[in-house]
């Protein structure tokens, strides 16, 4: 008989496994060096996945939740065939693979059997990484472990509690390790429970949007709480505007004016021309966020140099994903590539971890079948969102959603956020929050409790 959560868990405890976990990966998941967090958060995952995998679901899932577990699936049995062992004759003859193939003639062996992946462990590893996002995903829309509103104050509690974190950082000066939670970071300024300050300006942005929804929520459904809410969120705002002051990330500024338009279309009546006005703006912003974070450094701070870091680890980049198409190098295996491919007799003590453009990076690992799923992948995310924002019964959340998933998958083109658990869980969540049913969606409407009046006569 399959397990209910309704028979054994109460709600009030179900509600909150998927806010807890949410809150668990902002405060553990910023940065791949911390290793038990990780750990961790992973375990915690894949029981939740197993929990999700052997209940049975309360309602059908909706259509496009149910096309988004598809194109998930489709990417990790792709991930999967990576790590098969391949002939060495028929390895060898694969894209990028020949110049290795030849240390093994160097050598006087034949090329042994291999995986399309180069680096098969870090494929593993990376595939954990992906663990919390989707055993959150697989949580909200599977096990409906969640109440709205309470994953988006522990969206907020999370941010704050990195906000006050990062005050503390960036008060003892540019040389100071002081508060910083992992070994490799961007000192001197805020980063929050993160190691690179660009992630905490993602994280600070993707709150803009929820705190107007709640705002919003509010005013639509219980006007009498709105001066307490409005009050709340203005503070909770100059919190998150003086995150961004002292995180010093262009990324935030650049990010967090459209995003902050976009936003206010959610607490805008809902017709007029304003309304038309802002959405016009907004695209205008995005267009310039995106030429402003391309033209800035790698770090954010250094102008100067910023063209010519971008350009050289977009072309050295380039140039490794041309010669491993169509299948890739396999996941996770980038740093070892570009290591291959960079020019030697100017190496630093600074390492390339990342391409800093997560699509061509995830070319590169991934080849044609990846770019595939990516295309689909976005498509996919075009058509949901717009059905959030034409669906009279979506809530404000899902319509947050939407904005918060855009601003990361905006800022993916010049940086690497979803490579850390705590953006990759927001993501996922917001993805959820986007793809609830309709019945789901009214409900979240009214997340709010209901006033309770007392009437005498």
């Amino acid at each position: 008989m399959p397990f209910t959560w309704s028979a054994a868990v109460p709600k009030a405890v179900r509600h909150a496994i998927a806010p807890v976990y949410l809150l668990l990966c902002l405060v553990l998941g910023g940065s791949v060096q911390g290793v038990w967090g990780s750990a961790l958060l992973q375990v915690l995952g894949l029981i939740m996945l197993g929990w999700a995998s052997a209940s049975a679901s309360e309602r059908p899932l909706s259509l496009p939740a149910r096309r988004a577990l598809w194109i998930l699936i489709a990417a990790l049995v792709w991930i999967a065939l990576q790590q098969i062992p391949l002939p060495g004759s028929a390895w060898s003859s694969l894209g990028g693979r020949a110049k290795l193939a030849h240390d093994f003639e160097i050598l006087g062996a034949s090329a042994p059997a291999m995986s399309l992946s180069l680096a098969p462990y870090s494929s593993i590893a990376t595939l954990l990484r992906l663990v919390p996002a989707i055993a959150i995903f697989c949580a909200m829309v599977r096990l409906h472990a969640y109440r709205s509103i309470w994953l988006i104050w522990a969206l907020i509690g999370g941010t704050i509690a990195g906000i006050l974190l990062g005050a503390l950082q960036a008060a003892h000066g540019p040389d100071s390790t002081a508060w910083y939670p992992y070994a490799e970071s961007n000192f001197g300024v805020a980063t929050g429970f993160f190691a690179n300050a660009n992630h905490m300006a993602t994280l600070l942005v993707i709150c803009i949007p929820f705190l107007a929804a709640v705002v919003s929520t509010t005013r639509r459904r219980h006007p009498r709480r709105l001066p307490a809410v409005a009050t709340l969120s203005f503070g909770v705002a100059l919190m998150l505007i003086a995150g961004i002051f002292i995180n010093r990330s262009i990324a935030g500024i650049a990010l967090g004016l459209p995003v902050v338009a976009v936003s206010s279309l959610l607490v805008l009546p809902r017709r007029g021309t304003s309304r038309r006005l802002v959405a016009i703006g907004s695209a205008i912003l995005t267009v310039a966020a995106l030429v402003a974070l391309a033209w800035t450094s790698i770090n954010g701070r250094d102008f100067a140099t910023s063209v010519n870091s971008r350009a050289e680890m977009l072309n050295v980049t380039s140039r490794a994903t041309a010669d491993f198409l169509p299948l890739g190098s396999g996941l996770g295996t980038f740093q070892q590539v570009y290591q291959l491919y960079e020019d030697h007799n100017r190496i630093t003590p600074i390492h390339i971890n990342h391409a800093h453009n997560d699509y061509l990076e995830l070319l590169l690992e991934t080849g044609i079948p990846g770019a595939i799923l990516i295309l689909v992948f976005l498509i996919w995310w075009v058509v949901t969102a717009t059905g959030v924002w034409r669906n009279p019964l979506a809530s404000d959340f899902a319509r947050a959603g939407t904005i918060a998933t855009a601003a990361v998958l905006l800022h993916s083109f010049v940086d690497f956020p979803l490579r850390t658990a705590s953006i990759s869980a927001c993501f996922a969540a917001s993805l959820a929050l986007m793809v609830a049913s309709r019945r789901k969606a009214k409900r979240d409407a009214s997340e709010f409790r209901p006033s309770r009046h007392v009437v005498i006569g």
